[in-house]
């Protein structure tokens, strides 16, 4: 496929006169040069997100802003437009420290992804609604906070069938989860 239509270049080589053979030879050259160059012309096009990883499932959660307590009510019904996964969960920050940047991977993926938060971040005290792709179907997660500085901690093996509420606490250097 070239520029998203299908292509087919066939050649077909019978040996002429030759005469003719050199400018044959020139015009297949010409042709298959045209060829490269429209194909390489089409890859330039092509738009790529350095911090999109192409070994990770399509179920890559995202972030949005859970509601306070004070500026909601207490018990919202759910409607058919908010349902998600049954991993979603909501993640409380209480590290003492802001998050900078959030990521929630597989426990069998080799790569993070990339930050959940994209170009917001969790103050200690927020939390954020962490919301899954119905597709999703993994059950182990792990977890990744870094600080503005790079400083960063990890949880592993979050079954996240099971949990609902993830509050992470950092306190003596070892960071910790409370999970409901």
């Amino acid at each position: 496929m070239i520029c998203g239509q299908q292509w087919a270049l066939v050649i077909t080589w019978n040996k002429p006169p030759k005469r003719k053979n050199i400018l044959n030879k020139k015009t297949l050259i010409a042709i298959v040069g045209a060829a490269l160059l429209l194909t390489g012309a089409c890859k330039a096009t092509v738009s790529t997100n350095s911090n999109t990883n192409t070994n990770k499932p399509a179920a890559t959660p995202t972030a949005t802003p859970a509601s306070s307590p004070a500026s909601s009510p207490a018990a919202t019904p759910a409607t058919s437009t908010d349902a998600g996964a049954a991993q979603d969960f909501t993640l409380v920050n209480a590290t003492g420290v802001e998050i900078d940047k959030l990521f929630v991977s597989p426990h069998d993926a080799n790569e993070w992804g990339e930050d959940i938060l994209g170009q917001d971040t969790l103050a200690d005290g927020q939390k954020v609604a962490i919301k899954f792709h119905p597709k999703a179907t993994a059950a182990e997660w792990d977890l990744r906070i870094e600080d503005s500085k790079g400083n960063s901690i990890e949880w592993k093996n979050l079954n996240l069938l099971t949990i609902s509420k993830v509050t992470l606490h950092y306190a003596d250097g070892k960071g910790t989860a409370e999970t409901e």
